[in-house]
């Protein structure tokens, strides 16, 4: 989806694991390995957008591991709680505010959503350093807690 907001949108990421491997995109625009994610659209609140996009980029079907208020209250939806809140650049114009979250694949076979990315595999907590893979930092990071919340 396009930016929906010239200089600010609020993305999903999802860190999926399944026996002790994260899984990755390889972003076809950014050049990168990335989380499966997105930008949440105007008519959806971020669960939405977090389940959506999992549906889409790689076909998963998940346990998103977060907390969610199970308080009945008839005029409140409760969302998951992200795992981390960052900003960060897209470009020198644009910035997103992402919501983290954890999740646990029910089965390793994925779909590559071709229209997006280039590659879809998944990392060993070891494969995430190697220089071959060019991951940044920060995607090390997070991957890295996601593994260690689901060893």
């Amino acid at each position: 989806m396009a930016h929906i907001h010239e200089k600010i949108d609020f993305v999903t990421d999802a860190y999926i694991v399944n026996e002790n491997r994260v899984l990755l995109i390889f972003h076809k625009k950014q050049k990168m390995w990335l989380p499966v994610g997105g930008h949440i659209e105007l008519d959806e609140n971020s669960d939405a957008a977090l389940l959506r996009e999992i549906k889409e980029e790689c076909g998963l079907e998940v346990e998103i591991l977060a907390e969610r208020l199970t308080r009945n209250d008839p005029n409140h939806k409760h969302l998951y709680r992200p795992e981390y809140l960052n900003i960060h650049h897209v470009n020198e114009k644009h910035r997103h505010i992402a919501l983290i979250y954890f999740a646990k694949a029910k089965s390793d076979k994925f779909k590559l959503a071709t229209d997006e990315h280039d590659d879809i595999r998944w990392f060993r907590e070891e494969e995430l350093g190697d220089p071959k893979f060019k991951i940044l930092p920060v995607i090390q990071f997070y991957a890295g807690e996601a593994l260690k919340r689901n060893s």
